[in-house]
């Protein structure tokens, strides 16, 4: 995470924002899709946007902040992505305290259009016990008892009854009253605290992220809004049909072998979903960039040993470089040259350019480190299939 004084970073920023609108013609940060005629949507992670794609469609013109490849754990965006905010009707966020960035972001460009949260349309309630039960079992190298846990009691869950939930779509000044990311004194010192932001790689909340965003964007624009809808309602099948693929596929791996290691805590929602263990993380923390102790390195290293880990898996957002270092002293396989895509889709050049392929790759990957060849894929789901 940038340790730039978040004041001086909110300055900052809206100096280069003044600048960028006085002396360029404003043309928006890289943007697809869209006949320009419709709403005017901004995503800060890669699998928003790709969600936004699939249920905006031609209705809105999208932009991307973050690129393939690129964390959201130390972004700040550029003058040209400023203003392609400050022109946005529609911002989408994952939330869950990911977008440590956004505060300032929203502020230095002035957006006032609709704030979507994609967490809203998840149990916050459940991800934070699934959050406490990982860091439980990464301590103590107990997994969490699932007996009696079948994947199929997650499958009729219904994301649009999370209680006394209120799903309405935020302006950008209401989302920032009582908005506190924790900012005090001249550090962003950004803790997560118990809740795990990377609630998008379970597809079974991914079903209900992308039903958030479809939501919001039918409350920005009542004009389209079946349209919307529609969309959502196809992308939200083959989001239950990929869950189901994937538990399936895991459900041929022996208990036993189930057991992952990951660059940073990112796969925790993915992980409890199929039934895997978690050994740890290199670097044990929501955030790829932070440093492991020595310590640490070490009791990862026993934890590997003691549960029989087969291999330590490199993120596409991270340095495989620690990672073959404790493969090497630990005797496992470093998987290196098909990284998981945790943090971000991939580029267009790679199998994972929408979430629904990169879950497909990620699943894939895993299973033929362990040994196991994946079944075939059901029609119609992903560009391989």
């Amino acid at each position: 995470m940038s340790r730039t004084p978040a004041l001086r970073r909110s300055a900052l920023a809206a100096s280069a924002l003044a600048a960028a609108l006085a002396l360029s013609a404003c043309s928006p940060a890289t943007g697809s899709g869209g006949s320009g005629e419709g709403l005017n949507v901004v995503a800060t992670t890669t699998q928003l946007a790709d969600f936004a794609h699939q249920i905006g469609g031609e209705d809105i013109s999208l932009t991307g902040l973050l690129q393939p490849g690129a964390s959201a754990h130390h972004f700040d965006p550029s003058p040209k992505e400023l203003v392609a905010l400050s022109q946005a009707d529609v911002l989408i966020m994952n939330g869950a305290e990911l977008e440590g960035f956004i505060d300032s972001a929203i502020e230095a460009s002035g957006f006032k259009g609709t704030l979507i949260t994609a967490a809203d349309g998840i149990d916050l309630a459940e991800a934070k016990e699934i959050t406490a039960e990982g860091e439980l079992e990464a301590e103590t190298g107990e997994a969490p008892d699932h007996a009696g846990h079948d994947h199929a009691d997650h499958a009729d869950h219904d994301h649009a009854d999370h209680g006394a939930h209120d799903h309405e779509a935020a302006s950008a000044d209401e989302a920032h009253e009582g908005h506190e990311h924790g900012h005090e004194g001249d550090e962003h010192d950004h803790d997560h605290g118990d809740l795990n932001p990377h609630i998008w790689t379970s597809p079974r909340y991914a079903e209900g992220m992308a039903a958030e965003v479809a939501r919001g964007l039918a409350q920005a624009n009542p004009a389209h809004a079946a349209d919307y809808q529609k969309r959502a309602a196809d992308y939200e099948a083959q989001l239950h049909t990929l869950d189901g693929w994937v538990a399936e596929q895991f459900e041929r791996v022996p208990a036993a072998d189930r057991v992952l290691v990951s660059g940073h805590d990112s796969l925790r929602y993915y992980l409890h979903d199929y039934n895997i263990a978690y050994a740890g993380a290199i670097m044990p923390s929501f955030e790829d960039n932070a440093e492991p102790s020595a310590a640490e390195l070490d009791a990862l290293s026993a934890k590997i040993k003691e549960r029989g880990v087969k291999a330590i898996f490199v993120e596409s957002s991270m340095s495989p470089k620690l990672a073959k270092t404790i493969a090497r002293e630990t005797g496992i396989t470093v998987v290196d040259g098909d990284a998981l895509y945790a943090d971000s889709l991939g580029t267009a050049d790679s199998d994972a350019e929408t979430y629904i392929d990169a879950t497909l790759h990620n699943t894939r990957v895993i299973l033929e480190a362990w040994g196991v060849t994946p079944g075939p894929v059901p029609n119609g789901l992903g560009e391989t299939a």
